[in-house]
């Protein structure tokens, strides 16, 4: 019930981003009413909710222009990414409203992601999966052009990646979508396989275990909720987990032949 009102009320008095922090604080109210008080604060999460939103369909339409025009394949992602969102019309259009903001030709993306790592930057997960929904955007029409990778490498600098951290990181999102459940081993696809979790094949198996270990955590979705990332959005993360699950599969079935 409070859900519902403090999405209603949001929505009146600040819009779609008044909204989606009042679907996160009724949805807190909610949960208090039921399960008790659990030393949450929901104004600051929701606040995070907002703000991480607010920057993601700002930094896509950026994204989506850096080559000089905004794809097929790249509006058929954002219009997939907002129904998995499950969003209204009126939500739909305000979230397309931020898109087309962030690809104006002239539009300064640094402000934004100076206000993200203020409210947010200090929660590793949530600065990660900016990086990685951007990413996952970037391939979306089949290929990462140079002018979206500057603008990554860019991104990621503000999030506090240097240039190493940053193609780790490009390296293992764009290996942790090669892989099926049962596919037969072969020498491309574990090449894929160790790219996906950031190790080599002189890794020993303690340390792909550690790297593998790792990233299931970080793409954890009881974690990233706790650290404010929204619900509706945990779909993407939970799809890398089962890539990494893959690879990780691949290469221990490789190890034991």
């Amino acid at each position: 019930m409070f859900k519902i009102i403090g999405v209603l009320a949001g929505y009146y008095f600040f819009g779609f981003l008044g909204a989606i922090a009042g679907f996160f604080l009724g949805s807190f109210v909610d949960r208090v009413r039921a399960y008790g008080m659990g030393g949450v604060n929901p104004l600051s999460a929701a606040h995070r909710q907002a703000v991480f939103l607010e920057t993601v369909f700002i930094s896509m339409g950026k994204l989506a222009k850096a080559d000089g025009r905004v794809s097929e394949d790249e509006v058929a992602h954002v219009e997939q990414f907002m129904q998995n969102l499950g969003m209204s019309a009126a939500h739909r259009q305000k979230a397309i409203a931020l898109f087309k903001q962030g690809a104006a030709p002239d539009f300064d993306l640094e402000p934004k992601l100076k206000r993200f790592m203020a409210v947010c930057g200090h929660t590793h997960s949530l600065r990660q999966m900016l990086l990685v929904y951007l990413i996952v955007m970037a391939v979306s029409d089949g290929r990462i052009d140079a002018a979206e990778e500057r603008l990554l490498m860019d991104v990621a600098r503000q999030l506090g990646y240097d240039q190493a951290a940053f193609q780790h990181m490009l390296g293992m999102v764009l290996n942790q979508s090669h892989f099926a459940a049962g596919q037969a081993v072969s020498e491309t696809s574990l090449d894929d396989a160790y790219k996906a979790l950031g190790v080599s094949k002189e890794s020993s198996d303690q340390e792909i275990k550690r790297a593998y270990r790792k990233l299931m955590s970080q793409y954890h979705p009881d974690k990233l909720m706790g650290q404010g990332l929204p619900e509706d959005m945990i779909a993407v993360a939970t799809e890398q987990a089962k890539e990494v699950q893959l690879a990780y599969d691949l290469i221990s079935k490789s190890r034991q032949q």
